[in-house]
């Protein structure tokens, strides 16, 4: 009985350490191209949000100035009151959408770069 043990260990095969290896650098070198192929997805949509959210602070703006006859001078002027324009400013830690003068609305840093 103990032979037959022993000779069933004998002919059994496992892997060597350097195929190991080799399959844990090739599971590196893939997952290393999937992050940065996800990295490119996210930066086109941080793009994408930016000018929804600059085009929604523009219809605001313009939505303001067809009730009252004169642009917004400050964020709270469409977020605030009775009249909401906006229900919050676009929040974001990517890009800043800023408010300027004759009702003119920016992002820093621009859309186009993100």
């Amino acid at each position: 009985m103990l032979n037959r043990l022993h000779e069933a260990r004998r002919n059994q095969s496992g892997f060597t350490l350097i195929e190991l290896l080799m399959v844990i650098v090739i599971l590196g070198v893939l997952s290393g191209i999937v992050v940065f192929a996800v990295q490119g997805i996210q930066d086109r949509g941080y793009a994408s949000a930016c000018k929804s959210d600059v085009k929604s602070v523009e219809v605001a703006v313009e939505a303001y100035y067809a009730k009252n006859g004169t642009y917004p001078t400050l964020q709270t002027d469409l977020t605030a009151g009775t009249s909401q324009f906006l229900r919050s400013w676009p929040n974001s830690t990517k890009y800043a959408v800023t408010l300027g003068a004759n009702g003119a609305v920016t992002a820093a840093p621009s859309c186009d770069t993100l």
